[in-house]
């Protein structure tokens, strides 16, 4: 039992399993700040376009409905507005993962003293600039 409670806390306790559940709760954060994004902002306009006609209601009748026989069409208003969630979704994801990158280039590089450079970010450039002067020095000696 000991053995069983020793592995369970290493298992929970690795910084992996911490930053998946992290990644876990901000993307359901970030999913709702997303549907609100989709359903209060995108859509709204869209549907003045159409007339205040809801993309969700428009369909292709392929069988009128009768007294013993139900209809059968085609929802395409649908298809429609989850294709519009998606390239929503997408242009979000895509705004903040370009807005992500660019703050992490800024604080990854070594020329910038705006930014304080993190300790293995300030070894690497130092070794690149001794591995600079090491192939110059090489070159030298060659000719």
């Amino acid at each position: 039992m000991k053995n069983f409670v020793k592995e369970f806390k290493n298992f929970a306790v690795k910084g992996n399993m911490v930053d998946m559940a992290i990644g876990i709760i901000i993307g359901t954060a970030f999913n709702n700040v997303v549907n609100v994004l989709v359903k209060k902002v995108a859509m709204p306009p869209l549907s003045l376009l159409t007339n205040n006609v809801t993309l969700a209601n428009k369909k292709w009748v392929l069988r009128e409905a009768g007294d013993t026989v139900e209809e059968v069409a085609i929802g395409y208003g649908e298809l429609l507005e989850v294709v519009i969630d998606f390239g929503v979704i997408a242009l979000t994801i895509f705004v903040v993962l370009k807005a992500f990158n660019k703050f992490k280039d800024k604080a990854e590089d070594p020329k910038d003293e705006a930014v304080k450079t993190p300790k293995d970010i300030e070894l690497l450039a130092s070794m690149e600039q001794l591995m600079k002067e090491q192939n110059s020095l090489l070159k030298q000696l060659k000719e």
